[in-house]
């Protein structure tokens, strides 16, 4: 474990290791702080407290402990709103995350292991994802994932011998939530009948990221600038010749160069939007993104709803929304 991490983190000068008090991250930290120091980042240990209850407040205290104890920099997170689903719970956790990075000025690394890359990539085929989705956590990314080629079992047999003290979270054993039913109902009856199941899961994962790399760079070499905004400006020349499933593929990676995540719907309406929109149309995405059509580029970026709302009135010949501060009076 410790040759991993310490392979995953040479040449780097600073990380924030995202430890959740459960034994996968748990024996990341342990093996951080067993690299020399001379040969070791700036570590900075993150928790964030989910808000669940004393599980959740035992296991970050655990972390706080542990870190003081090995000597390395802890900083904890708290959400600040009642958070019920595991979406929710995963934005919660990554605005903490991101925010401690950005004033750390390092990466985030975290525990993740083949086994969470297996059951994300089962997860997102249930959900329909594309190429792009299914390369999952084999996507290229500023994450560092040190365990990403061990299983969950090589990490528990690590964590027995070196007697890793660990918090185990209930939540992870309910069947309310879809991944406990995928790691323990539907992964393993699937393999019994299957054994290689999960090796091909892991097959398609990699030739997505293969392919998910190959449209990115497709995409680099497009006329596409990024404002100050986030906004993206494509030349529409850039995108001439090229036939609705082409575009199908090159939006998800032209979208991410502003930080926006395409769905699969959203995909095939800006697809046929770029080569059937004319000049002054725009089109609503989900996620608050809209793409106007302009007369020599498309301009895609976030939508204000106040605006388009104003917009739409006008049109309608109705009258524009309120704003919030005029809400409620007569």
């Amino acid at each position: 474990m410790t040759q991993a991490v310490a392979t995953a983190f040479a040449g780097l000068d600073r990380l924030v290791l995202a430890v959740s008090g459960g034994v996968d991250s748990m024996v990341m930290l342990h093996a951080a702080a067993s690299i020399a120091p001379d040969r070791r980042p700036a570590l900075l240990v993150a928790s964030f407290d989910h808000g669940t209850g004393a599980v959740a407040r035992r296991a970050v205290e655990a972390v706080r402990r542990t870190s003081k104890e090995l000597g390395l920099a802890f900083r904890g997170g708290k959400t600040d709103r009642a958070v019920v689903t595991e979406h929710q719970w995963r934005l919660a956790r990554w605005t903490f995350l991101r925010g401690a990075a950005e004033e750390f000025g390092a990466p985030v690394a975290t525990g993740h292991t083949l086994d969470d890359q297996v059951e994300t990539i089962f997860i997102r085929i249930l959900r329909d994802a594309g190429p792009r989705g299914l390369a999952a956590l084999f996507a290229e990314s500023e994450v560092i994932r040190p365990f990403l080629h061990l299983r969950r079992a090589d990490l528990a047999r690590f964590a027995r011998a070196r007697q890793v003290v660990h918090v185990e979270d209930p939540s992870n054993s309910t069947r309310s939530h879809l991944r406990n039913r995928v790691r323990h109902d539907l992964l393993p009856a699937i393999a019994r009948i299957r054994p290689g199941f999960p090796a091909q899961l892991l097959s398609i994962a990699k030739r997505s990221a293969d392919w998910r790399s190959r449209m990115a760079d497709i995409a680099d070499q497009l006329d596409a600038e990024t404002g100050e905004d986030g906004s993206l400006r494509i030349a529409r020349g850039a995108l001439r010749g090229y036939d609705a499933e082409s575009l199908r593929a090159l939006w998800p990676s032209l979208a991410a160069r502003a930080n926006v995540v395409m769905d699969r719907r959203g995909t095939h309406r800006l697809a046929e939007f770029t080569t059937k929109g004319v000049t002054g149309g725009s089109i609503q995405l989900s996620g608050g993104v809209e793409v106007l059509m302009l007369r020599d580029h498309m301009l895609l970026r976030r939508w204000d709803w106040r605006r388009v709302e104003a917009a739409r009135a006008s049109r309608l010949g109705a009258p524009a929304p309120r704003t919030a501060s005029h809400a409620g009076r007569m």
